[in-house]
């Protein structure tokens, strides 16, 4: 007799029953394999979210260039912008004002030079764009760089000015025709504002390069703010 409710209970399991009407809850906690299944498709998904993030912007088509710069970027050799050209570039297109920090040879250049030709409408006699530079390497540098950029946008002129050249030289430059992106160095910039050769009324982006190092001398600080100054209020 003893035996019998052992029985009973070995033969007769209440549980079973119980857990029909609710399969869902119950086996994926009790099937081990079914479990671990589960645990790893959700990883699995997100590693394929972060990897499409990551490839969001997978070349420069994907930031609406105009076609003639897409050609230069292609002659170029480049197919895929760098993560401070992804992140700048779209929101340097919208306007907005900006500060780029990013190390040596990321394409910090790159991010004003195409946002710059991919918003500006050349208007004949006007001036839209300054880059202010503190040597004269660097402007030139910068000032090659737009040319290469803009070499099926036959509309754009670009001239640098900065010392160790005649004052003169730069005024005939000016007198021949006014540039639609001017690149040059603030003392030069300034000489060549103040006495009204270089007008910059229409002026619509104030680009700064190496800022950090312009500003943190005196004397270069000044031009580059009395430059400033001389420009319209409204602009980038």
């Amino acid at each position: 007799m003893a035996s019998n409710p052992k029985v009973e209970a070995a033969t007769v399991p209440i549980t079973e029953g119980e857990e029909e009407p609710v399969p869902d809850y119950v086996e994926p906690e009790e099937a081990g394999e079914g479990a671990s299944d589960e645990k790893t498709k959700p990883s699995t998904k997100e590693v394929k979210k972060g990897s499409y993030v990551g490839v969001n912007i997978s070349g420069f088509r994907d930031l609406f260039l105009k076609a003639e710069l897409l050609r230069a970027i292609t002659d170029c050799g480049f197919e895929h912008p760098s993560e401070v050209q992804q992140e700048s570039i779209p929101q340097a297109l919208l306007g907005s004002d900006l500060i780029c920090q990013a190390k040596s040879g990321m394409g910090k250049t790159a991010v004003f030079v195409l946002a710059t030709l991919q918003l500006l409408n050349p208007v004949p006699g006007q001036v839209d764009t300054l880059v202010l530079c503190h040597t004269r390497e660097l402007a030139y540098q910068i000032c090659q760089e737009f040319i290469r950029f803009s070499k099926y946008l036959k509309d754009i002129k670009v001239t640098v000015f900065f010392g160790g050249i005649g004052i003169r030289e730069h005024r005939n430059l000016l007198e021949q025709g006014v540039p639609n992106i001017v690149v040059g160095t603030p003392g030069r910039i300034l000489q060549l504002v103040k006495e009204k050769h270089l007008k910059l009324d229409h002026l619509k982006r104030f680009i700064l390069d190496e800022c950090d190092k312009m500003l943190e001398t005196l004397d270069m600080r000044k031009d580059v703010q009395a430059i400033f100054k001389m420009t319209p209020h409204e602009k980038h």
